[in-house]
């Protein structure tokens, strides 16, 4: 038999409507939330029946509390934090695996939806990456990598599909640093030159094909490297 659903306590009503600040990207990953004393004003609420809220979002994996500075936003959902933990229990190949399925189809939308200025975005956003790799900073280069994705899947419009990129982008990290600092003297920049230029001239076919090439070169760096996850 069904049990009548128990209403909120006030601190999960309270977890609520910070998770819902979180989610609507007005408190940001990365930025450090309101002090104690403004969100209880703002919440109406104890400083006891706030901390228990806070505590909730810690163990959901949305917050972080760093001693002495703050609490901070490190992941934008729940869906987020348990598709990064996911992730991190994979091994590489399957990882690979779902990164190409998304990046795929992301190319596909992208080269018959992107506007103007995504355009010229996408091919800014590739200069700062081939500068990055010409001066020998390979920090910079995963870091411009990602972002480049990034915006080739923003260009999709496709919003379900952009949510998921962006929640799983900080677990691939470190999946791409590994195969980035391996191939950085192979042609994996004329790769992804030719993809956005694939995307920038509308043509979904090649930019798809140029997917599958790069992956199947992080395949390839993969099995030589014997990765260890593998």
């Amino acid at each position: 038999m069904l049990q009548k659903t128990s209403r909120l306590t006030l601190v999960e009503q309270v977890a609520l409507q910070m998770e819902r600040q979180i989610e609507s990207g007005k408190w940001a990953v990365g930025m450090r939330i309101p002090a104690e004393p403004e969100l209880m004003v703002e919440l109406n609420v104890s400083r006891n029946t706030l901390r228990e809220a806070i505590r909730a979002l810690v163990h959901a994996g949305l917050l972080k509390t760093k001693q002495g500075d703050g609490t901070y936003v490190c992941s934008s959902s729940v869906l987020g934090v348990v598709l990064q933990k996911r992730i991190m229990r994979s091994d590489s190949l399957q990882t690979l695996e779902v990164r190409h399925a998304l990046e795929r189809e992301g190319a596909h939308l992208a080269a018959q939806r992107r506007t103007d200025e995504e355009a010229r975005e996408l091919l800014l956003q590739l200069e700062r990456w081939e500068r990055a790799a010409a001066r020998g900073d390979m920090d910079g280069v995963v870091t411009e990598d990602i972002r480049l994705h990034q915006g080739i899947i923003a260009a999709s419009h496709n919003e379900i599909l952009i949510e998921l990129y962006n929640h799983i982008a900080d677990a691939l990290q470190d999946l791409i640093t590994s195969i980035t600092r391996y191939e950085a003297d192979t042609d994996f920049l004329l790769i992804h030159r030719q993809l956005v230029e694939a995307i920038v001239d509308q043509d979904a076919d090649r930019a798809v094909a140029t997917v599958h090439r790069y992956i199947s070169e992080s395949k390839a760096v993969l099995e030589i490297k014997g990765d260890e996850r593998l």
